[in-house]
């Protein structure tokens, strides 16, 4: 018979140690892979909608063209709202959006629909 203690007992004990390691290296390789392709999903955007960054730009060349059409600056516009003029620049860029409440009266300033700033 053999004891716990045993040549034979410490083999079977350092393959089950292995094997455990084995498992997990296993597991987190697959984590990994599954996290990296989430993320590359995440930021190539594959879900059709459109991206932040293209929409900041429509709205921003609107806002521009909008402002342009009406004949105000870039201060005008910044004085009537209570913003800074690099805001309004922001915002035309596509750097940054307008708040909500800018969103509105930005609308209200170009005598349009919140809708129309936003559909371009």
């Amino acid at each position: 018979m053999m004891s716990g203690s045993g040549p034979g007992a410490r083999a079977v004990t350092m393959f089950g140690i292995a094997l455990v390691i084995g498992i997990i290296g296993a597991a987190l390789s697959v984590t990994l892979i599954v996290l990296l392709i989430r993320a590359l999903l995440k930021y190539l955007r594959f879900d059709g909608r459109r991206s932040p960054p293209e929409q900041s730009r429509n709205l921003g060349e609107t806002i521009k063209n909008r402002r342009a059409a009406a004949g105000y600056t870039q201060e005008y516009v910044a004085e009537t709202l209570g913003v800074s003029r690099q805001a309004v620049s922001k915002w035309e860029n596509g750097t940054s959006e307008p708040s909500t409440a800018n969103l509105m009266a930005l609308a209200k300033l170009y005598q349009v629909t919140v809708d129309e700033l936003l559909g371009g």
